[in-house]
C-alpha cells in the first residue's frame, strides 16, 4: 500500500498517459532530450499580469524523482504495463536541467516560467505534478497581488485555510500570498514549513461560551496578554466597542493592553467610523481595527476610497480559491526534440518552437515598458527574465529564501506600468515576438509541410501563433 501521507510527493501523483507514453518511448527507445515550457496562454479578463509561483516545490519534486518499491508494486499489478518496463522504471530518475523565472517575477502570457531539458520520459513524466505545481501557486499569488495593489500600507493577512479546497491548496496559498506581499498567515503550519509570520485574534465561539461577552475579553486578555486583539461583532458591535472602553483601564492597571479590535460582519465601513469614534472617545487611539468577513481587493479598494478607519484586513476564502478566475488557461509543451524544434499547430492553441528567453526593458523611472520573446542565443537589449536553476539533476545554488523573493514580487509591483495598477481590465502590456523566433516557426513549418503546405496555409498558422 502506498501511504497517504506520502501521496504529495509520489510520481503516480500523474495523469494515466504519462505512463502509458513513458512505455511507448521505452519500447521505441526514444530517449533523446526534449524541451519543454510552461506557460500561460492568456490573461483572465480580471487580471492585468500574473506574478510566477511554485517553483521550489516544482524543483524539490523534480529532484526527488523517484518510484518506491510500493509504486512499482502497483504498476507491476496493472494490466497494461510490462515487466520489462517496470524495471526500467527503477532506475529512473531526473538527470536534466531547468531554466525559469524566479519566483515572484511578473510576467505576461506566452512568455515561459519554467524550461525542463531532459531525457524524453523523464521530461514527460514531470508534466502533470509540475503545471499542478505553478498553476496553483502563480494562481493565488496573482489574486493576492492585486490586494497588495490596493492596499500597500494596509496589514494583509491570509485566512483562507478552512475555505481552500484541501490541505496541500490551503497551505501553498498562505506560501503564495506571502510571496506577493501579504503580511503573513493564520495558517499555522505555515510558520514551521515557511517561515511565514502568523496571525490571530478569536472565534465569535469564544465569545458563545461565555455568559458574558465583557467576561470573555477578560478571560482571553489574561490569556494572552501580548497579543491582546478582540472580536466585537458577535452580539452588537458598537455596545462591544464600549465594553473594550470598560475593560481597558482594569486590564491597564494589570499591565495589559489592548493592541486591536476585529470586526467580522455587517457594513464593515459603518462599523469601522463608529467603533474608531468610541475607541477615540476613550482614549484609546492606539488600538487598531482589523476586520475580515468575504473581503477581497474589490471591496478592499471601497473600503479604502471611503476612507474606513481600518489598519489590516484577513482576505481568505475569495483569495485561497481564487474565486473570481479560479484557474489558467497554462500548458506544459514539447518545444524541441532530439535537436529539432518542435511546433504544435491546434487550431486556437498554436505554439512557438523552440528554447526561449524573455528580454524586459525599462524606463528612466524604473517601470517595465515592454518584453521582447525570442529564441534562446538571440541575444536583446534588456533584462533576460529565464536563468538557470538545475543542471544534470542537481541544482545551480542554494536558492533565495521566501523572505527574499516577496521582497523581489513587491518590488515587480512597484515597477508595473501606471496603466496596470488597477483592478479594471487595463490595454495588454507589449510583448514583442521577435523575427527570430518567427524565422524558427517558419523553418519548422515548412520541414514538416514541405511544398505541401501553400504560402497562404503558413500565413494562416503564423497569424494564430501570433495572437493566441
Amino acid at each position: 500500500m502506498i501511504a497517504e501521507c506520502n501521496a504529495q510527493s509520489s510520481v503516480l501523483l500523474t495523469d494515466l498517459y504519462q505512463l502509458t507514453m513513458l512505455q511507448g518511448y521505452f519500447d521505441h527507445a526514444m530517449e533523446e532530450n526534449a524541451v519543454f515550457e510552461f506557460f500561460v496562454r492568456k490573461l483572465p479578463s480580471q487580471r492585468n499580469f500574473f506574478i510566477a509561483g511554485g517553483l521550489e516545490q516544482a524543483l524539490s519534486f523534480v529532484e526527488n524523482l523517484r518510484l518506491t518499491s510500493e509504486e512499482l508494486e502497483w504498476i507491476s499489478s496493472h494490466r497494461a504495463f510490462r515487466p520489462a518496463f517496470v524495471r526500467y522504471l527503477e532506475k529512473l530518475h531526473f538527470t536534466g536541467d531547468i531554466h525559469a523565472m524566479a519566483e515572484g517575477t511578473v510576467f505576461f502570457p506566452n512568455e515561459p516560467i519554467l524550461r525542463v531539458t531532459a531525457p524524453l520520459p523523464q521530461a514527460q513524466l514531470v508534466e502533470s505534478r509540475l503545471i499542478n505545481l505553478l498553476h496553483f501557486q502563480t494562481l493565488i499569488a496573482s489574486k493576492a497581488a492585486r490586494s497588495v495593489l490596493v492596499a500597500p500600507n494596509k496589514l494583509l493577512v491570509d485566512f483562507g485555510l478552512r475555505r481552500a479546497h484541501g490541505a496541500e491548496a490551503g497551505l501553498l496559498a498562505a506560501r503564495a500570498s506571502y510571496l506577493a506581499g501579504f503580511a503573513g498567515s493564520a495558517t499555522v503550519l505555515a510558520a514551521p514549513l515557511f517561515g511565514i509570520p502568523i496571525f490571530g485574534t478569536m472565534a465569535h465561539s469564544f465569545i458563545q461560551a461565555h455568559d458574558d461577552e465583557i467576561v470573555a475579553f477578560d478571560h482571553f486578555a489574561h490569556s494572552l496578554p501580548d497579543n491582546v486583539i478582540l472580536l466585537i461583532d458577535t452580539y452588537d458591535t458598537e455596545a462591544a466597542a464600549e465594553k473594550v472602553l470598560r475593560l481597558a483601564p482594569k486590564l491597564e492597571q494589570e499591565g495589559i493592553r489592548i493592541k486591536g479590535v476585529r470586526l467580522d460582519s455587517g457594513d464593515l465601513a459603518d462599523h469601522a467610523f463608529k467603533v474608531r469614534g468610541i475607541l477615540d472617545r476613550g482614549g484609546l487611539k492606539d488600538v487598531t481595527i482589523f476586520a475580515s468577513g468575504s473581503v477581497d481587493e474589490y471591496l478592499l479598494e471601497q473600503l479604502i476610497q471611503k476612507g474606513a478607519p481600518i489598519d489590516g484586513f484577513g482576505i481568505g476564502t475569495h483569495m485561497d480559491t481564487s474565486a473570481d478566475a479560479p484557474y489558467l488557461d497554462c500548458a506544459y509543451k514539447l518545444v524541441e526534440y532530439a535537436g529539432k524544434a518542435r511546433r504544435k499547430r491546434s487550431e486556437g492553441k498554436v505554439l512557438w518552437p523552440g528554447r526561449k528567453q524573455v528580454y524586459r526593458s525599462y524606463d528612466d523611472d524604473g517601470r517595465m515598458t515592454g518584453d521582447v520573446l525570442t529564441v534562446e542565443g538571440d541575444v536583446r537589449e534588456g533584462e533576460p527574465l529565464i536563468r538557470q536553476f538545475m543542471k544534470a539533476g542537481q541544482r545551480v545554488s542554494a536558492g533565495e529564501s521566501l523572505h527574499d523573493l516577496r521582497k523581489r514580487a513587491l518590488a515587480e509591483i512597484k515597477r508595473l506600468p501606471r496603466s496596470l495598477l488597477t483592478l479594471d481590465h487595463a490595454p495588454n502590456y507589449p510583448v514583442t515576438v521577435s523575427e527570430a523566433l518567427r524565422n524558427l516557426a517558419q523553418q519548422v513549418d515548412a520541414a514538416q509541410f514541405g511544398s505541401a503546405q501553400t504560402a497562404a496555409e503558413q500565413k494562416t498558422v503564423l497569424t494564430q501563433s501570433c495572437n493566441p
